[in-house]
């Protein structure tokens, strides 16, 4: 009887072992989400490596760990790879366009955003134009804008390309107005915002503009909160693929 009470405690001393390695893993998988791959350098993927290898977690069976292969030996390290400098790059002008609107954010004058075709900054039409006008609001924008200047023309941004797009919420404009319609009024918005940018001093020759009238709504254009937030231009920051 003695034996078999032993057997269990040997069995029983071995579970906590399996729940301990689930919370090991665990919590290795919550750090690294936290941790920001735009900022890693080939230095600290070694210090992750080592760390596992002498915690334990990477002598266990069937675990990984981090190590050269022979992608490496060609030269195609991850930190070597196009797509991993670009969002390292992108990653950096997002915090630092981030920073730079951040009273703006707050107020929601600016948003600052990132798609598939690159960084975007939204400027809130309301905010910056006259009622139905291509009409920047110099007066109360004008900071702003000189930001957005200063930061487009930023060393970090050189060589990158810019594309402006005027938007519209779905309401007709007045017919006894300037515009024709809103594909018109947009896309003046847009010019509106590069010929002041490019006062400024930004070569006219890294910007593309466009006006897409109401055809890509953020909000629903059936309250007048969604309908404001539609009115608005876009900076891009492209991405080289979409350019």
């Amino acid at each position: 009887m003695a034996r078999k009470g032993n057997k269990k405690e040997a069995d029983s001393a071995g579970d906590w072992m399996t729940t301990y390695a689930d919370m090991i893993t665990l919590m290795l998988c919550f750090f690294v989400i936290l941790f920001n791959p735009d900022d890693i350098t080939q230095q600290q993927l070694d210090a992750i490596s080592t760390s596992m290898r002498q915690g334990g977690i990477g002598a266990m069976p069937g675990g990984f760990t981090i190590s050269a292969g022979r992608a490496a030996d060609l030269g195609n390290t991850i930190m070597s790879l196009p797509s991993m400098e670009r969002g390292r790059i992108m990653g950096t002008a997002l915090r630092r366009a981030i920073s730079v609107f951040s009273p703006e954010i707050r107020s929601n004058k600016v948003r600052v955003t990132h798609d598939e075709r690159g960084l975007v900054i939204t400027l809130a039409g309301d905010a910056f134009f006259y009622p139905a006008s291509a009409t920047i609001n110099i007066e109360a924008t004008r900071d702003i804008l000189l930001r957005l200047g200063t930061y487009l023309d930023s060393s970090e941004l050189s060589g990158r390309k810019f594309r402006i797009e005027g938007h519209s919420d779905s309401v007709d404009v007045d017919p006894a107005g300037p515009w024709e319609d809103n594909w018109q009024l947009s896309a003046e918005r847009s010019r509106a915002v590069l010929r002041y940018l490019t006062a400024l001093g930004i070569n006219e020759n890294n910007f593309q503009i466009s006006g897409f009238s109401s055809t890509a709504p953020v909000s629903s254009n059936d309250t007048e909160e969604g309908r404001a937030n539609n009115r608005r231009v876009d900076i891009i920051i492209l991405d080289p693929g979409h350019l």
